[in-house]
């Protein structure tokens, strides 16, 4: 491939309009570097260079560039005849200065209109930053007006004439450079057969692909590689730099260079620039704590030992990497959580962060049915430009540039309004979003989890919500219909199968609570009823009698789950125990021998 092949399409049209349009406006991803081919050689380099270089090559003498607060100044032209840039600043009516002019609405609106007029070989005006001459374009005040008009008029005034050997016409050219075509008056653009729209697309993977070697030879070890692991590199640093720049791109080799990365971990590097920390907190993680996980979760987690080794698989392979792929940057780990209330979905979430990061207080959870409202994804992402709270940003978007590592837990995401869930298409497939201010925020190092009560009932013909599964159907079948249920929602209710083909395999359907891991759970509870009685100096134990009366009480109604068993228990023990221990005068060891169930439970404390 040749370097006038590797020109951008911008560059190609901007080379083909020259001879038919005396003005251009530049949009779109103007702040970026971009490629310029020098023979072989292909690089990335800013705008105005390139710019600078397109017209010397097209002709052009000298390239004037003007931006709000710097003023005019010339830009260098590779190869260029021009000893004296105050000779062209003096042309156009300028007083200037080692190279540079004041700058000024005023001004420029006077140098447009003798650019127009100049005589003798071509020229051209780039105004950089041209959104910043006005305050809205759709209410000009008496200035801009005036300077605009004047820009207006000069497109439709200027002619062309032959320039070099092959007498090709050119016009003395004015460059406008905005982010987005409405930052500039519409009368200005719309319907204006003398003035040109080009686009500036973001890099696309031909572009990186091109620019990739330059930077990896810059690399710590890259003028040594072999061509092999050269070639292995600007694939990888291709493939992990989906989406971003190449100003992102060259940030990122340096960031190499700095830190001392070598070429053949071009993927370290790039998790480096986008989470902005050194230490990757999944490479800390003891390998001891994961391998005795099923034990640690178990304890907390009864009766789920299917989820809980599906869920430790994901942990696995996030801890090392595989499965993850290169390309875009996926999150660490997708997990989606189904199944009857309160049997321990977000119970193995906060486990699950604890294991990995001491502490489950450390993830980040949302309850999706606060999301319910149409637009309540700007709470997420943040208010779009011109809202109020734009400055503020998102509340999931800063909690994960605040956090890169961690588990990220969205309960109850059936509630949410499905125009949130297309948000997360972009989470789980490229493991980034762009918040309402543009921000583009990583979650290639969290681990995604979402909770769901999906396919525990339906709704028949009728509109009637039905139980879809029951505790008395064994697990299997709970399973396959749950399983169902939940793709019928997401294909044929919400009409969104993308987002269900994104969670794959990671559907982890939870059993109801049985008779035996119920019993289990029990003991748990009242036991720690008990010792935190005892942390606070009463020593309390149940008579076999009562321990009986109350398990048939905690355990005859299964619906609720392991939830439903400790709402009970605050209303069976708790609260009468509490109340009793309030009212004992004694400090000795007491037993609880009788409790009597009623309105309001009540129970028999006596002595030891």
């Amino acid at each position: 491939m040749t370097g006038e092949d590797l020109r951008p399409r911008w560059v190609r049209d901007l080379t083909r309009f020259l001879p038919l349009k005396s003005q251009f406006v530049l949009t779109g991803n103007v702040r970026d570097l971009q490629v310029r081919a020098i023979g072989d050689i292909v690089a990335a380099a800013p705008l105005a260079d390139v710019l600078a270089g397109t017209l010397a090559d097209a002709g052009y003498a000298d390239i004037v560039r003007y931006e709000p607060v710097g003023g005019f100044a010339i830009l260098p032209v590779p190869g260029g005849a021009n000893a004296d840039p105050d000779a062209v600043l003096t042309r156009l009516g300028l007083t200037p200065a080692n190279g540079r002019a004041a700058a000024g609405p005023d001004l420029l609106g006077a140098v447009i209109e003798r650019l127009a007029a100049l005589d003798g070989p071509p020229v051209a005006l780039v105004i950089d930053f041209a959104s910043r001459l006005i305050i809205r374009a759709d209410a000009l005040a008496p200035a801009e007006q005036q300077l605009f008009t004047r820009a207006l008029v000069v497109s439709q005034i200027a002619q062309a004439r032959p320039v070099g050997p092959d007498r090709a016409p050119r016009f003395n050219t004015i460059i406008w450079i905005v982010e987005k075509e409405g930052d500039l008056p519409d009368w200005l653009i719309i319907d204006n057969p003398r003035l040109r729209h080009i686009p500036i697309a973001a890099p696309d993977r031909a572009v990186r692909r091109a620019v990739a070697p330059s930077l990896v030879r810059g690399m710590p070890g890259g003028r040594d590689a072999s061509a092999q692991a050269a070639e292995d590199a600007c694939d990888d640093l291709v493939d992990a730099t989906e989406g971003m720049l190449l100003v992102d791109l060259n940030a990122v080799a340096q960031l190499a260079r700095t830190e001392g990365v070598q070429i053949g971990d071009v993927g370290e590097a790039v998790r480096r620039y986008k989470v902005g920390v050194t230490e990757d907190a999944w490479r800390k993680i003891e390998h001891r704590t994961i391998a005795e996980g099923a034990g640690t979760i178990g304890r907390r987690v009864m009766g789920q030992d299917h989820a809980v080794v599906h869920m430790l698989d994901i942990v696995k392979r996030a801890a090392t990497g595989i499965g993850g792929g290169r390309r875009g940057g996926r999150p660490r780990g997708i997990a989606f959580l189904a199944g009857p209330t309160g049997v321990g979905k977000t119970e193995l979430a906060k486990t699950v962060t604890e294991l990995l990061f001491g502490d489950e207080s450390a993830y980040i959870r949302f309850d999706m049915s606060e999301f319910s409202a149409e637009h309540a994804d700007q709470r997420l992402i943040g208010a779009p430009p011109g809202y109020v709270g734009y400055d503020m940003g998102g509340e999931l978007t800063n909690a994960v540039r605040e956090k890169p590592f961690s588990v990220v837990l969205f309960d109850e995401i059936e509630k949410a309004h499905p125009r949130i869930l297309d948000k997360f298409l972009q989470i789980l497939d490229d493991g980034v979003l762009t918040s309402g201010r543009g921000d583009r925020v990583y979650f290639s190092e969290a681990l995604i989890i979402f909770t769901s009560n999906l396919g525990i009932y339906s709704t028949g013909p009728d509109g009637v919500r039905r139980a879809n599964v029951t505790p008395d159907q064994p697990f299997e079948e709970v399973r396959a219909r749950v399983r169902a249920e939940i793709e019928a929602h997401f294909k044929l209710v919400l009409n969104r199968p993308e987002i269900l083909n994104r969670f794959g395999e990671n559907i982890i359907v939870f059993d109801f609570i049985r008779d035996d891991v119920a019993a289990r759970i029990f003991d748990a509870m009242t036991a720690s009823v008990l010792d935190d009685a005892k942390a606070s100096g009463h020593e309390v134990s149940l008579s076999p009698e009562a321990n009986a009366e109350l398990r048939r009480l905690c355990t005859d109604d299964l619906s609720n789950g392991g939830r439903g068993i400790r709402n009970k228990i605050e209303a069976h023990l708790i609260n009468p125990l509490a109340r009793a221990l309030f009212e004992r005068e004694g400090a000795g060891p007491a037993v609880i021998r009788r409790i009597d169930a009623g309105l309001v439970t009540s129970l028999d404390l006596g002595d030891a």
